[in-house]
Formats: C-alpha cells, sequence, structure tokens
C-alpha cells in the first residue's frame, strides 16, 4: 500500500503550476498587495456567499465578513476554506477578480486529481489525504506570507526646475 505522502506528491506533480500556493507566489505576492486577517473562523466552516442590502458578505459558519465586491468575497472564500489566517490581497483591484477565477479552478482542480488519484482507495483513506492536501497548502501559503499590512508607495516625485529667467529688456508676451 502507498503511503500518504506518496499520493501527496503525486497529486502535487499532476498539477504542476496549478498548485495553489505556487499561483499565490506567483500572481499575487509579486505585484502590490495589503494584508487581509480573517477573524476566528471555525474548522470545516460551510463558505457562502451573501449579497445583501449593506453589499457583499462572505459567510463561514456564523461569522460575517464584509467584502467590498463580489470578486473580493470570491477570493477570499478560497482562503477560509483552507483555513489561512492571514493572506495577501492584491492592491490592484482590477485584479482580484482574474485571480479569483484562477485560485478557484486551482481548489475545483486539485479536488478532481485527489479524487482520480485515489478512487482506488477507501474512503476514509481519501479523507486523511484531504486533510493532508488542506493542511500542506495552509502551511505553503502561511510560509509565503501575507505581506505588508499597508502597501509600499515607493513612487518618485517629480520635482519641477525653477522657472528661467528672462534676459533683461525682452518682454515675454510682447506681440508684433
Amino acid at each position: 500500500m502507498i503511503q500518504g505522502s506518496a499520493y501527496l506528491d503525486q497529486i502535487r506533480e499532476a498539477l504542476a503550476d496549478s498548485w495553489l500556493p505556487k499561483v499565490y507566489s506567483e500572481r499575487v505576492l509579486k505585484s502590490r498587495t495589503r494584508a487581509y486577517q480573517f477573524p476566528q473562523v471555525p474548522r470545516n466552516a460551510k463558505v457562502e456567499i451573501h449579497h445583501t442590502l449593506l453589499g457583499i458578505e462572505l459567510k463561514a459558519g456564523r461569522m460575517r465578513m464584509l467584502c467590498p465586491d463580489l470578486a473580493t468575497a470570491r477570493y477570499l472564500s478560497v482562503f477560509v476554506r483552507i483555513g489561512c489566517h492571514t493572506v495577501a490581497i492584491p492592491y490592484d483591484i482590477t485584479r482580484i477578480s482574474l485571480v479569483a477565477d484562477e485560485l478557484e479552478s486551482c481548489w475545483h482542480r486539485t479536488w478532481l486529481i485527489a479524487d482520480q488519484i485515489t478512487s482506488a482507495v477507501s474512503e476514509a483513506f481519501r479523507a486523511r489525504i484531504r486533510r493532508q492536501i488542506i493542511a500542506k497548502v495552509r502551511d505553503e501559503i502561511a510560509g509565503a506570507g501575507a505581506g505588508p499590512r499597508v502597501p509600499q508607495f515607493t513612487q518618485t516625485t517629480k520635482q519641477r526646475t525653477a522657472p528661467q529667467k528672462s534676459p533683461k529688456g525682452t518682454k515675454r508676451n510682447a506681440g508684433p
């Protein structure tokens, strides 16, 4: 019988560039980000996105987190399912939707490949592999870090030069 770690390695190799922590480090952490810390969320909580009169809410168990838009709620829902405590959110709001799409597809692809690779083993062993996958993904994302709480703005300002003095005796706006 193959060990659980061998199955985990097979799943990770099959995913290659779709491994969720790899996508997180390459697509999110390489750009300007801000850190987001989740409130204490119960383990294995059902994650739902609600549209309310106040906006979009991400519900995990009994906890509700107000989100500015649907893309942010989708992005954060992936990390709530994993059980992360802090994550980095792209500062550029136009990129959140693209990254959320990619993370969600990585999440679902992980489970499809895990089910395919572990199809010949018992359901209890499959559940153990799922827990190991979640723990491995959570540890790698925590190891990658959540970035600074407030993004760094290292944009240099352009200094204006003093206007040049005109020579004496000439008029600036003199017409013919």
